[in-house]
């Protein structure tokens, strides 16, 4: 189906209407065999309070963004490859249900459907979508992906230290490595991780000592293990907490 797609008018002009939708900031998306597959709003975890987001899925990559006018506007456009993609399915706590995870090397974030089949039918499409690309690529599922921040609200203290408590002077920092909500003195260092950034970014403590003895997964795959299984827990963007590049975000 997706091939027979491929070169429609149909498709054609879907995707046209999706570049106008995001207007001269948006980043082309039309070219040759990319197929709209389908699309939808969805409530996306960010970094203070769930936001609803529209959301684009082609054969190719995943394209969401701020809403300003449904279905006439968006803004700041987001453009993730499906090939870096993997998504694990989330339980329902409380007001958040039927959500699952996107993750990928570079941010990883929460997102939630309406009903339980919009999101088993979100996730079949990515799925399939990814399943399809690395079948064509030869190229193996990703196995690294950005860490899971800890959302502001849940630290009132640095998870490090473990004593300094948080103000409007004391500021909330995250780990890039690990996620965890940290105090500045407990991350004063920075690393290079090439997936997220082409400069070095900032990590506590902890993860920068195991970075450096070349134990680079030890610092991550704790705070992806308790995250599995602790339903409470939030995603938030990997977005540079001091400067934030997208404070709507």
């Amino acid at each position: 189906m997706v091939d027979r797609l491929a070169n429609s008018e149909a498709n054609t002009r879907r995707i046209s209407i999706v570049e106008n939708c995001f207007g001269a900031a948006g980043q082309p998306l039309t070219i040759p065999g990319r197929v709209l597959i389908g699309e939808g709003v969805l409530t996306k975890l960010c970094r203070k309070k769930p936001k609803a987001r529209q959301f684009f899925l082609f054969n190719d990559i995943l394209v969401y963004g701020n809403i300003v006018i449904q279905k006439k506007k968006y803004n700041k456009q987001h453009i993730i490859p499906l090939e870096n993609v993997t998504i694990d399915s989330i339980q329902d706590e409380g007001d958040l249900r039927n959500g699952w995870l996107i993750k990928t090397p570079t941010k990883s974030f929460a997102v939630y459907a309406a009903t339980a089949t919009e999101k088993s039918e979100w996730m079949n499409h990515i799925n399939k979508c990814v399943s399809d690309l690395l079948s064509k690529s030869g190229k193996t599922p990703s196995n690294e992906h950005a860490a899971v921040w800890v959302p502001d609200s849940e630290a009132t203290v640095c998870m490090r230290c473990q004593k300094a408590k948080f103000t409007p002077v004391n500021r909330r920092h995250h780990c890039r490595k690990c996620g965890f909500v940290v105090c500045g003195p407990c991350s004063e260092k920075r690393f290079l991780l090439p997936s997220q950034s082409s400069k070095p970014v900032r990590i506590c403590d902890f993860c920068y000592d195991l970075l450096s003895t070349g134990e680079v997964t030890a610092c991550q795959s704790a705070r992806s293990d308790s995250y599995s299984q602790s339903p409470k827990s939030t995603l938030n963007d990997v977005s540079d907490d001091d400067e934030d590049e997208d404070s709507s975000d």
